[in-house]
């Protein structure tokens, strides 16, 4: 998924499309998740699922010069679609607390690798190619939020980006040290998921401006 006829076999380490499937599709039902806590209908849900699970890839490859995945993969909106179904028959008790974080969670750490190294396998420079990854992992959520009517992850003190930016740049780091790339995406995958759980579970959270530097 995600990657396409230019990429696939060739742009892309072989464990790309595991990490391009769980993260779309995770996110695709945090998607759903916002719309279904809302009360809407299932066309709803399809449309914040699917919007959600290619946003942050779409202005990924626009930025690189790849073709947009979606476009070209009719499996990334059938994935979209199966995890807004799936939201929409399955009981409310189920994901209620914090069923959404934690989907976020996994799909911003998955993502956020796969969007370094799809922008590697494209030539970008190590550092904007872990920062394609941040923006990988982030946008889809942040559109999400905007359609939901919620404050945008990016305005909450918790951290989220810092989360993506620590996977993405585990993976360039442990790329350009020579690390095979199934084994440094675990680990930058893992680091990602790690903070980010941390930051869900125990609150953490960057200094707000004024707080640990900036005006008093």
């Amino acid at each position: 998924m995600g990657s396409g006829p230019l990429d696939a076999g060739v742009l892309l380490p072989a464990f790309a499309p595991w990490l391009d499937v769980a993260g779309l599709a995770v996110f695709a039902a945090s998607g759903a998740l916002a719309a279904a806590r809302r009360a809407q209908t299932p066309v709803t849900l399809a449309f914040f699922a699917l919007v959600t699970g290619v946003g942050g890839g779409t202005v990924r490859d626009l930025l690189i010069g790849a073709p947009v995945f979606w476009v070209h993969d009719t499996r990334v909106a059938a994935v979209c679609l199966l995890m807004a179904a799936v939201i929409w028959v399955t009981p409310e008790r189920w994901w209620r607390g914090a069923a959404l974080d934690w989907f976020d969670a996994v799909g911003l750490a998955a993502y956020a690798v796969y969007g370094a190294a799809k922008a590697l396998g494209y030539g970008v420079p190590p550092l904007p190619a872990a920062l394609m990854g941040v923006v990988t992992g982030c946008v889809g959520g942040i559109i999400r939020d905007v359609l939901a009517g919620e404050p945008s992850i990016l305005m909450r003190p918790e951290l989220y980006v810092t989360a993506a930016a620590l996977a993405a740049g585990c993976y360039v780091g442990l790329r350009e040290l020579g690390m095979v790339p199934w084994h440094a995406a675990l680990i930058a995958a893992l680091a990602g998921f790690t903070l980010r759980a941390a930051a869900i579970r125990f609150k953490l959270a960057l200094p707000a401006y004024g707080e640990g530097g900036g005006r008093t």
